[in-house]
């Protein structure tokens, strides 16, 4: 029984490598070095916008409480928590290990 695996996947093999080997359409398209797009020149040189109406569906997926959008920082800000979720090329990053711990400053007490 072995030898009758054996025999046959040499046999399989030595097909495939035959068909491969000598087929004109796979020789034209296959080269030594594959081709790698770079996709840095795909990138625009303007950023992408966040779009505030989606503000009405997105939530904190900690606290599920609604998000703040600040401008200056490209951020949806969680005030509760004091969480900062990311925004890049308009796509809000809402894992929360990525998020940035926000300051609070209204939170400390008045120092005599």
């Amino acid at each position: 029984m072995l030898r009758n695996v054996l025999a046959r996947f040499f046999t399989e093999s030595f097909f495939v490598h035959r068909t491969v080997k000598y087929s004109p359409s796979i020789q034209a398209s296959s080269s030594p070095f594959a081709s790698v797009r770079n996709f840095t020149d795909v990138k625009d040189e303007s950023q992408q916008e966040f779009d505030t109406s989606l503000l009405e569906f997105l939530v904190c997926p900690l606290s599920k409480k609604p998000l703040r959008f600040e401008v200056a920082t490209n951020e949806l800000i969680n005030d509760e928590l004091g969480i900062a979720y990311p925004i890049i090329d308009g796509i809000p990053n809402m894992i929360p290990q990525e998020a940035r711990l926000v300051q609070k400053d209204s939170d400390s007490p008045a120092q005599e």
